[in-house]
């Protein structure tokens, strides 16, 4: 086994393993060559005297001198079409090894690189297909892991805000609570109580993106009916508005088709949806509207569609293709009074793809937004 790997270590480089295919089969070429020809060019040169001799040429005391001449000339002529044949295929043959291997030793320095922390590193374009391909591809998951490692660290940083705020004030709080400097009354407690909350929030929707990303969060699909469920949830968010905020409606036929769901999760997307309306929605209306799109010219199965329309802040055309992206955030400055943590729309995505749905938003600044999405119907 320690010979074998040892054999492997010291194996040719691609640059040499290629060259030295090339000569191989130059030689196999040239071999077989000079060969048939050795074998065959004598008798067909006799041949040819003796049909010479048959229409009337005397050759016979010449034929011998005639055949060693043209065998010396043979001889001749070949090795010197050997010698130059194989030079110029061995430069031919080095040339273009070192137009395969120039690439791929690019892309080896380039994947150092990127492997070093250099994640703006880029493999140029190849006129070999096979590499250019390989270059496209390379550099489309750089880009990707660039962007990927670009929000991670915007998530640590935007984490250790969101950690630190309810994290100083508990400590304030319980430094004044064991100096006797406060009272303990029930407001102190209460307010300990609203930033537990708030970190028990944040940490459960961080379990719960990546339980949904690695396809670990249980999803139980059975027919339901979901009318119940919106007549339950325009009540409990009824209850939260002011008089002055926005009305909450409901249009939804009296009688739903069931659908193939998940209860607790479709609930958990709703409560998500509706959530975020409320809160940039301070005027206007939240709408709930609710129809089933039959099978037909865009869908090959009947689907139940269920949009959360309201007349909020909107949301700006350059942010909308990144907003069921993971720790993705529009306006960090939201973060601060809300306590959201920029990623419960992409725990929604998760959950509705897992139902065999899909979810989509249309939205204009400064006129309000409409999240939609469906469920395949029972």
């Amino acid at each position: 086994m320690i010979k074998s790997s040892g054999r492997r270590a010291k194996s040719l480089p691609l640059a040499s393993r290629l060259l030295l295919s090339h000569l191989l089969v130059m030689i196999v070429g040239v071999s077989s060559l000079v060969i048939i020809g050795k074998l065959s060019s004598p008798r067909f040169f006799v041949l040819h005297l003796q049909q010479l001799e048959g229409s009337g040429v005397t050759l016979r005391y010449a034929r011998t001198f005639l055949v060693k001449g043209f065998e010396r000339a043979w001889n001749r002529g070949t090795f010197w079409a050997v010698i130059v044949g194989a030079t110029a295929a061995s430069g031919l043959s080095y040339w273009v090894s070192q137009r395969i291997v120039q690439p791929l030793t690019q892309i080896e320095q380039i994947t150092k690189k990127f492997a070093a922390g250099q994640l703006d590193e880029r493999l140029p374009p190849s006129e070999i297909p096979e590499i250019n391909q390989l270059a496209t591809s390379f550099n489309r998951m750089a880009a990707s892991l660039e962007d990927v490692e670009h929000r991670r660290r915007e998530l640590v940083s935007d984490l250790t805000h969101e950690l630190r705020t309810p994290l100083t004030v508990i400590r304030g709080y319980l430094e004044e609570l064991a100096t006797d400097r406060i009272d303990p009354t029930p407001a102190v407690y209460e307010q300990l109580a609203k930033e537990t909350r708030r970190l028990e929030r944040l940490i459960n929707d961080l379990q719960e993106l990546s339980k949904a990303e690695a396809g670990y969060l249980p999803i139980k699909l059975q027919p339901i009916n979901l009318r119940p469920l919106l007549e339950s949830l325009m009540q409990k968010f009824s209850d939260q508005l002011l008089e002055d905020g926005p009305l909450l409606s409901l249009e939804c036929p009296a009688q739903l088709p069931p659908v193939i769901a998940d209860i607790d999760r479709v609930e958990q997307v709703l409560v998500n949806l509706l959530g975020n309306a409320l809160t940039y929605t301070e005027t206007g209306s939240i709408t709930i509207r609710v129809r089933v799109e039959p099978e037909g010219q865009h869908s090959r199965v009947p689907r139940l569609w269920i949009a959360v329309i309201d007349t909020g802040i909107g949301i700006a055309p350059e942010d909308l293709p990144h907003v069921f992206e993971r720790f993705w955030r529009a306006e960090k400055s939201r973060n601060q009074h809300t306590g959201g943590t920029g990623i419960g729309l992409a725990i929604s995505k998760r959950l509705i793809e897992l139902q065999g749905g899909q979810i989509e938003v249309e939205s204009q600044l400064g006129q309000g937004s409409t999240f939609r999405f469906y469920l395949p119907l029972a």
